[in-house]
């Protein structure tokens, strides 16, 4: 099998009963050691909800990530541009992201915007360009990794993500609870080999935590803060070590009123 990341050899590495019926094959590249799934045919079953009933960690997450996004924009990025979150799920990142004042929108082709609407990609005009595309809990579930980062690309230079890096023991591995067989979803594993092999055929810079948070993008930066600032227990206290911006609550609010309701002073308030 050919590796989706650099068309090396990939060779079998184990079996998994994916959603406690299907037998599937993963394997990994000898070269930069990304793990595939077989073609992954029973997608469409797992997704019958895009967000799946065991994600019971997808508040708590989009708190963490609120505080060290916050972070890596005040510390490299142009914190009063425009950012998108693609496949952003219900919304909950970015509508936190507007609450710390940063302009953030969201792209999500499959998912229902519940807390975003009226800020979301399909609200601004095409080709509008972004300083960061993120992408959270995404690179995982990706059966074609290299066209759809092609498509954060196509939004912004700099792609920030997070997806967990593989455990270094063999025995780990086999039975890691992120690879999580019962849900079907998580068909592609990322090894930090494998991110410095598509920065390269990117030509891209690639700075990591080396656990689960990652950029890729066009600017040299300084590595060693990246992974300060990308520390949960760092982040938390960002408004003590960049300040709180003004909130874009109250803006949003006044303009989906004045959206949805125009003029008319009956509307709920």
């Amino acid at each position: 099998m050919k590796c989706k990341i650099c068309n090396g050899s990939s060779e079998p590495l184990f079996e998994k009963k994916v959603m406690n019926k299907y037998a599937v094959s993963y394997y990994r590249c000898t070269n930069c050691f990304f793990i595939q799934t077989e073609e992954p045919y029973w997608l469409e079953e797992s997704y019958s909800s895009a967000i799946t009933d065991l994600d019971l960690g997808l508040v708590q997450r989009n708190i963490e990530f609120t505080n060290i996004v916050s972070c890596v924009i005040n510390s490299y990025f142009n914190k009063r541009a425009q950012f998108l979150d693609f496949a952003g799920g219900y919304g909950l990142l970015v509508r936190m992201m507007r609450d710390e004042g940063f302009n953030y929108y969201r792209q999500d082709k499959y998912c229902a915007n519940l807390f975003t609407n009226h800020f979301d990609v399909t609200d601004l005009p095409e080709g509008t360009p972004f300083e960061i595309a993120s992408a959270f809990e995404v690179f995982e579930h990706l059966p074609d990794p290299m066209q759809t980062i092609d498509e954060m690309l196509s939004y912004a230079d700099n792609v920030l993500f997070s997806t967990r890096l593989q455990p270094g023991d063999e025995n780990e591995l086999t039975n890691w609870w992120y690879i999580a067989p019962e849900i079907g979803q998580h068909v592609a594993i990322y090894h930090k080999r494998t991110l410095e092999e598509i920065a390269k055929q990117k030509q891209l810079f690639l700075y990591t935590n080396n656990k689960n948070f990652h950029l890729l993008t066009r600017k040299k930066i300084n590595a060693p803060l990246f992974r300060f600032v990308t520390d949960p227990r760092i982040a938390k206290w960002r408004h003590f070590l960049a300040g709180q911006g003004k909130s874009l609550l109250q803006a949003d609010y006044d303009y989906v009123k004045q959206k949805v309701y125009g003029n008319n002073n009956n509307s709920a308030s």
